[in-house]
Formats: structure tokens, sequence, C-alpha cells
């Protein structure tokens, strides 16, 4: 079972690029992996993969990127080096970009190589419900942070299972008649926002915000 997760990476510009890795979401390992000396989450410090990841947060274009990347031979580390995206905002990102069904987990890593981990919530109920037939899975879901304590992640794996069982609950609402599809995914965002204590931070993105 893949793990997937996106790493945002701060750029000068305070924009951010884009990367890709397969098992980054497993017990949000990323959050202690990335540090100034290995940006790629690597077991070992390589100066080589240092001077790319700086190289790339300087990079204005897919083909100048493949050019950095073509310069150099770089080991493999968690997370893959070849950038999905440059020069994005963290909200194109959020609400863009990210696939909340697809992604275990979302990294942002501002330029001080500071680790925000984010679990991602979908908001889709077509596996929860009988009416909902299909969902958005970009720009419908909510990232959320956990607790830490000495270098590992607090409850992460109670706050995941309390979400599904909030979607399984609601899915039997909306099928009941008790929720509108709208009021089904407004009541989990609220939900989540209940959830969240004051030390976590949550971002919610779907369809019906404003309604």
């Amino acid at each position: 079972m893949a793990h997937r997760a996106l790493v945002a990476y701060e750029r000068p510009d305070s924009t951010y690029n884009l990367h890709y890795s397969h098992m980054g979401g497993r017990n949000l390992r990323l959050k202690g992996a990335i540090t100034e000396e290995t940006p790629f989450g690597s077991d070992d410090s390589s100066e080589t993969l240092r001077t790319v990841h700086d190289q790339l947060l300087e990079a204005d274009s897919h083909g100048a990127a493949r050019r950095i990347l073509d310069r150099h031979d770089c080991p493999s580390p968690q997370i893959d080096i070849e950038p999905r995206g440059l020069d994005w905002t963290l909200d194109e990102i959020i609400t863009d970009l990210l696939d909340y069904q697809r992604y275990d987990a979302c990294y942002v890593v501002d330029s001080n190589y500071r680790v925000t981990a984010y679990r991602t919530h979908w908001f889709g109920l077509e596996h929860e419900s009988d009416t909902v037939d299909d969902s958005p899975t970009i720009g419908n879901g909510a990232l959320r942070t956990v607790r830490w304590h000495e270098g590992e992640p607090v409850g992460d794996g109670f706050a995941q299972g309390e979400f599904h069982g909030l979607k399984a609950t609601v899915g039997d609402m909306l099928d009941r008649g008790v929720f509108t599809h709208l009021e089904a995914v407004v009541y989990m965002a609220r939900k989540l926002d209940e959830w969240t204590t004051e030390t976590q931070a949550l971002i919610v993105r779907h369809p019906y915000e404003g309604r």
C-alpha cells in the first residue's frame, strides 16, 4: 500500500516547488527526515543533493529544472528529486493541485527548513453513501496537523480513524435524508474544526465554501 505525499518547498520569492514522495505519508515520517542537510529526506547528508535542491529553488522553468538534474548524478532519496511543479502559491497547491483522495499527507517546508506535516482528509462520500455517485478529489478536503512528542506523531492513527468514522456516519445520514450533499460536507468541515485543538492547524477546501 502506498502512502503518497506531496512536499512543498518555499522558494526565495515565497512561492513553492512541489515534489512527490511515494511512501512519505507513512507515519508522517518526512517531518523529521527533511532538514537543511537532507532536503530530500535522505538517510545521509549529500552535498550533491543539497546543491541540486538549492538550484531547483531558483529554477524558473521545467526545462531549467531538467537541465539541473541532467548535470548531476543523484542518489535516490525518499522524495523524488524532479519537481512536479515550480513557482506555485500555497493556496494554488491546496486548492488546485492537491488530490485529497490520492495523497495521505502534505508537507510544507519553509525557507528555514521548518517542516509542517499535514494529514489529508477527503470529503468524498461515494464509498459511504448510496446517493453519492462522484465527488471531486481536488479542492474537496481538509489538511490537519497532529500533535508531536519527542519527534513522534501523537494520536495520528486515532485522528484518521475518527475521520473515517465521521464519514461513515455522515454517509448514513445522507442516505436517510437527514442531510443534503452540501450540508453533509459542511457538517464534516465543522466537526473537524471542533476536533482541532489550539495547538493544531486546520485548512479546509470544498466546493461549497461560502454557502
